[in-house]
């Protein structure tokens, strides 16, 4: 059974950085590419980035690009999402899961909330 298990979202000012964490279950996982979604209020859930499984070839949406950084530990089976100079555009619920050309694969998580403060 696959599950995820998102951590780190709280209350920031613009221009702080903050880092999330997803534990995800070893059948998730394993030999996978993981990534992160968010979903603002009012808003569809949307791609923000991704990493592979083996050689760690990363993905960032546009809006994020040069200001988020992914990675992963393979041993923990946890991926990463630091995210730095943040602005209030970034609040949203955020999400990982197994990421097949920039799309979800697997069921949810609970997701964990950041907030942006102006």
């Amino acid at each position: 059974q696959v599950q995820l298990v998102e951590s780190g979202g709280r209350l920031v000012q613009a221009g702080e950085s903050l880092r999330l964490s997803c534990a995800a279950s070893e059948s998730a996982f394993r030999n996978n590419n993981m990534g992160w979604f968010r979903q603002a209020p009012g808003k569809e859930r949307e791609f923000v980035a991704s990493i592979s499984w083996r050689l760690g070839i990363t993905d960032y949406a546009d809006s994020v690009k040069g200001r988020f950084t992914i990675s992963r530990d393979n041993a923990k089976s946890t991926v990463y999402l630091q995210m730095n100079s943040l602005k209030p555009d970034d609040t949203a619920v955020y999400y990982c899961n197994v990421v097949v050309s920039r799309r979800p694969f697997s069921s949810w998580g609970q997701g964990t909330q950041v907030t942006v403060a102006s």
